[in-house]
């Protein structure tokens, strides 16, 4: 397993981090899976086992569930180096002021995950989503105070968009709080938006990434094909319906290449997308889920899988976003492009 610094910190965190949003199996989490205790405790040795040191959850994955699980697993007392990150902003309450990224939120909820997972500190304390109504200052000030504390170690964001982050990380120095370490995108082969904003924000600005859903809800795994109905057991199968598909044929050209390369290595087609992803630059780790020993262990080996010059290009070529404005145009000035610029526009610079 390789470790990498997240973003401008000293941390070093796995390339492949747990995530835990198959434990509990309330609501809407139901549909992605509904593991115990028992079943989640063999889940988790098996990925420190294979070298991971971080774990993700949410406080709104099954209602806190999840989170309650994972304090149970750990019982008080984390193994050497694990390495806890959580999320919030999303609603835990019905009250007016159970919901957002605002002081009275922010520091509430944190107290309640810090309860659930039985830890005094979090590790990697995240927005879950932007909150537009809540002024930054408040919100940055907000996860300072934890900062300083001692009920959190770093800050990231998820789900926002560039400007989101460029103004946040502007309050943070303005006002001298803590800034984001990390941002946690949606970021596959068949979804590479990131590449627009997010991603070169990340080498400018030197935020880690952290991949949620790398495998695109399982469609990347090779269990989906073209013209074939969804598998029983799977997401798709249940109702899922992240992430947004808005070119099939382009989707099911990617996942023929993904089996195509697969089958020429022995491995599956999910180590082969997972592998293309923790081999991109800006990515520091990809969050992999299941339900399964079976699904974790195919995971956990993308880790060692590394990939030729050739295989990546057949990836990449094929999954190529198109170029939109204003990118098109900042090609006519090529010659003074950034490396944050060019995580998009390499391929396009002849």
């Amino acid at each position: 397993m390789e470790y990498r610094l997240l973003g401008r910190s000293g941390l070093k965190i796995s390339t492949v981090t747990m995530g835990t949003m198959t434990f509990g199996g309330l609501g809407w989490a139901k549909q992605v899976g509904n593991l115990g205790v028992s079943e989640a405790r063999r889940l988790v040795d098996l990925c420190l086992d294979a070298g991971v040191n971080l774990i993700d959850t949410a406080n709104v994955y099954s209602a806190g569930v999840s989170e309650e699980i994972i304090g149970e697993i750990l019982g008080g007392k984390r193994k050497d180096g694990l390495l806890l990150a959580t999320k919030a902003r999303f609603r835990m309450g019905e009250g007016p002021n159970d919901v957002g990224s605002s002081r009275q939120h922010l520091i509430a909820a944190c107290e309640a995950s810090l309860r659930r997972m039985k830890t005094d500190v979090i590790d990697l304390y995240q927005l879950h989503e932007w909150d537009g109504l809540t002024p930054l200052e408040e919100t940055m000030e907000a996860l300072d105070t934890l900062v300083r504390d001692g009920k959190v170690r770093y800050i990231g964001c998820s789900n926002f968009s560039g400007w989101h982050i460029m103004k946040a990380l502007g309050v943070s120095e303005k006002d001298k709080r803590q800034r984001f370490v990390s941002q946690q995108i949606h970021y596959t082969l068949e979804a590479r938006e990131a590449e627009y904003e997010l991603l070169p924000i990340t080498v400018d600005q030197g935020l880690g990434v952290l991949v949620w859903s790398p495998l695109a809800g399982g469609l990347l795994s090779g269990k989906h094909r073209r013209d074939q109905a969804a598998p029983p057991g799977t997401r798709q199968f249940a109702g899922w319906t992240e992430p947004p598909i808005r070119d099939e044929t382009r989707l099911w050209n990617i996942v023929d290449t993904l089996v195509s390369i697969a089958a020429g290595r022995g491995v599956s087609a999910a180590q082969v997308a997972l592998a293309w992803l923790i081999g991109r630059k800006p990515v520091t780790s990809v969050i992999i889920g299941g339900r399964t020993e079976a699904q974790f262990k195919d995971n956990l080996a993308a880790a060692e899988l590394r990939l030729s010059a050739e295989e990546r290009k057949r990836l990449d070529d094929v999954s190529v976003p198109s170029i939109i404005y204003p990118y098109w145009h900042q090609l006519y000035g090529s010659d003074r492009l950034s490396q944050a610029d060019l995580v998009l526009l390499a391929p396009h610079v002849s």
